[in-house]
């Protein structure tokens, strides 16, 4: 008889003994301690069962749960002897920083300082034996929300030794989710001061602490040594890439498969495969999303499990304020494409908006994308990657993510494509007004690190977003070379009976004298001339079904011509009534 999926449950002891479906990862723990890492970092996705198995190892190592052994019986760990004796014999501090998501400075830290003093009253009963001294008690006695940085900083230090005094032993200090709250100091504009507080606490915790036996940090992202670590030259860092502990996290595919088969769903493997396989840790693929495969067990069927679990404000922020090429590579991933760049797995969040690369690297340690191959390019020394989205659960959540950003646009973003594929040029132009006076101030302004502006790209990755709706029937691509040039949007129909397009874009000048009806002219004479139509025509599509179409843009107004449409005389009347209707929105949201 299957067990119960008990969905959500984070505590070892309770899965154990409420007989709840389990994956037995208890080997974690052996793999851990023979390894004699000072200090190590595992940068996993998120419900990828990182809580789970530091509470395991707080349940297995902790003196408070001395005696607790039969919980581990007919589990991995416990078939040998010498480990059974190491059950219950040290003194643990565990502490998780899942609950800081605060959106000031002040608040962060204050939630920080009141995660120590929670374990500071935890252990109060110190303050009534002999291991304290007078001062020792009054320092403890300073430990607050309120209390001062140096305090706060020195805390955890200063709790290794009350407890090493007290049981005879070093400590083991556990940490989970350690980099949540910088991930929201960087969504809400404080990292800089978080950093600081973070490193001292961090330095003196982890590098300067004589009272530790040896210590593990799990979070999502593996944040560099320059921001968060400089002075922890003991860390081992662990990240989607190391070969350590590659399938400790996550379900491999003979568990999986042994899990279908206990819940009667062995004939849906492929189903789970496509849906939560993807994962690549080290030299292990094959790995499957644990909290997907557990609703799936749960629930016996397919849904975006992972995407609806916590917010992914942080992805989507980068993606939709990120350079326009970084919306392109998006587009060409959500086709299943791969991309290949150098990257370093060492989080910046201070360079999260100055490259691409950063952004990369992120989505790489979250989990959306996985490294099909990485290799060291020996002319430039640089670590370069083949990267694709991981799964169908994630392609979805992007694809979701995109078409949230058009919000209480959706209906009028259906109108512009109903438009756009019965060849009604009004509706595209009255449709695509709306949309762009609507969305551009939520949109990045196309300008790239340098200040250089690139508004033509800015736009170009703005009109892809709302293709995203033709995947179905149409292969969208972007920049491709054909003909004697590269266009900018070209919509290949994936079966017959349907038309080809061709899109370019302009971008007018109205202080170098530019008109709108001059950008759409530019733009289709750039079409033929360019016969950029070569691609299409090669894979099928007759010249009688290629529709071309030229996008003039200045700020947020818009006007869309065709070739073999519009009269010259009627293109103008209707770049005049557009110039004349369309607000004049943000100044700041025109190029010069």
């Amino acid at each position: 008889m299957a067990r119960t999926v008990g969905i959500g449950i984070q505590s070892f002891e309770k899965l154990i003994t409420e007989h709840c479906f389990y994956i037995d990862k208890t080997d974690f723990i052996r793999e851990w301690w023979e390894n004699k890492d000072d200090v190590t970092l595992i940068a996993r996705p998120r419900r990828f069962g990182k809580t789970l198995n530091m509470n395991m190892l707080e349940r297995f190592f902790s003196i408070e749960y001395a005696g607790w052994g039969s919980v581990f019986e007919g589990l991995s760990i416990w078939r040998e002897e010498r480990y059974r004796g190491l059950q219950g014999t040290y003194p643990v501090i565990m502490l998780s920083f899942a609950s800081v998501k605060e959106t000031t400075y002040e608040n962060t830290r204050k939630k920080l300082c009141h995660i120590i003093t929670e374990l500071y009253n935890r252990y109060d009963f110190l303050l009534d034996s002999e291991c304290l001294n007078e001062k020792e008690k009054e320092y403890y006695r300073k430990v607050s929300v309120d209390m001062e940085d140096y305090t706060a900083t020195e805390a955890l230090k200063a709790m290794s030794g009350f407890l090493m005094r007290y049981y005879g032993k070093k400590v083991i200090i556990l940490l989970d989710e350690y980099d949540t709250p910088m991930q929201e100091a960087y969504v809400c504009g404080y990292w800089e001061e978080l950093a600081a507080f973070t490193r001292s606490l961090f330095n003196a915790a982890f590098k300067t602490n004589p009272y530790m036996e040896r210590a593990i940090m799990t979070g999502t992202t593996r944040i560099s040594r320059e921001s968060m670590f400089s002075d922890l030259n003991n860390l081992e860092v662990v990240t989607a890439t190391s070969e350590k502990y590659k399938d400790r996290f996550g379900f491999t595919q003979e568990e999986v498969s042994g899990a279908l088969e206990e819940f009667s769903l062995a004939g849906r493997e492929e189903e789970v495969k496509q849906w939560y396989d993807g994962f690549v840790f080290g030299s292990r693929d094959g790995i499957y999303n644990p909290w997907s495969v557990l609703n799936y067990l749960d629930k016996k069927k397919a849904g975006a499990y992972w995407a609806n679990t916590s917010s992914n404000s942080l992805a989507g922020t980068l993606i939709r304020e990120g350079s326009p090429e970084l919306k392109m590579v998006m587009e060409k991933l959500l086709q299943g494409e791969t991309l290949h760049t150098a990257l370093d797995e060492q989080i910046v969040f201070s360079q999260l908006d100055q490259g691409d690369e950063a952004v990369w690297s992120l989505l790489l340690a979250s989990g959306y994308l996985k490294a099909v191959h990485a290799e060291l390019n020996m002319e430039r020394l640089e670590m370069e990657y083949d990267l694709k989205l991981t799964n169908l659960e994630v392609r979805f959540m992007f694809l979701q993510m995109i078409r949230g950003w058009f919000g209480g646009c959706r209906q009028t973003q259906k109108a512009f494509l109903k438009a756009l594929l019965s060849d009604d040029l009004e509706g595209m132009n009255e449709y695509m007004n709306e949309v762009s006076c609507e969305l551009f101030s939520s949109f990045d302004t196309g300008k790239k690190p340098s200040g250089k502006a690139q508004p033509e790209r800015f736009y170009h990755g703005f009109v892809l977003g709302l293709m995203v709706d033709l995947q179905d029937r149409y292969v969208i691509t972007s920049n491709r070379e054909s003909g004697f040039g590269r266009y900018d949007i070209m919509l290949e129909p994936k079966r017959g009976g349907l038309d080809g397009y061709i899109i370019e874009f302009k971008v007018i000048h109205t202080e170098r004298g530019e008109t709108l009806e001059d950008g759409v002219k530019s733009a289709l004479k750039q079409i033929e001339e360019k016969q950029y139509e070569t691609a299409l025509r090669s894979r099928g599509t007759g010249p009688e079904r290629i529709k071309k179409y030229g996008f003039a843009f200045e700020g947020r107004r818009v006007l869309i011509g065709k070739n073999g449409g519009e009269q010259d005389g009627a293109l103008q009347r209707k770049a005049k009534g557009y110039e004349r209707e369309a607000p004049k929105g943000d100044p700041n949201l025109r190029f010069p």
